[in-house]
């Protein structure tokens, strides 16, 4: 019998982008030992259709995720928070309990202001931003894995 992964929940205020953004790509990097989800303290209802595009620009498709409210996860066993706001006047959530938590900020490309291609090109900047750092993380969590077992994992 294997263990449940370990589940990992982005979080931010609207979770119509960077949260989802964070989880299509800690998802892809590490959805084999880890379980992602992400959430918002206020959710919009809709994932941002240019978040959707810039992650099919990069092969992967969040097209099927929806907004969800923190309470959707107030009883789940989550591992670790992970918040992804990045201004300060936004009221970034705080997940009850003993978890590991990480604030890791990032822009908020819904704020973008321009042409469709240069807010198209805000939610790239930020969807790399986000790749680098969750794609470590993911790493990182490999890595762990590596030394707990004693034995390189593919």
């Amino acid at each position: 019998m294997t263990a449940a992964k370990p589940t990992v929940l982005i979080l931010c205020t609207g979770n119509s982008c960077r949260s989802h953004l964070a989880e299509g790509i800690l998802r892809a990097a590490a959805g084999d030992i880890l379980d992602v989800v992400s959430a918002g303290s206020k959710p919009a209802g809709y994932v941002h259709p240019l978040a959707i595009q810039a992650m099919q620009e990069i092969g992967i498709d969040i097209s099927a995720h929806r907004s969800k409210p923190l309470s959707e996860f107030l009883q789940a066993k989550i591992e670790t928070v992970i918040t992804v706001c990045g201004h300060a006047d936004e009221a970034c959530p705080i997940f009850p309990g003993q978890v590991n938590r990480h604030h890791w900020p990032f822009d908020d490309p819904a704020r973008a202001t321009g042409t469709d291609e240069e807010k198209l090109a805000v939610f790239r900047r930020v969807r790399n931003e986000i790749r680098r750092v969750f794609t470590a993380y993911a790493d990182g969590r490999r890595d762990a894995l590596k030394t707990l077992s004693g034995k390189p994992r593919a």
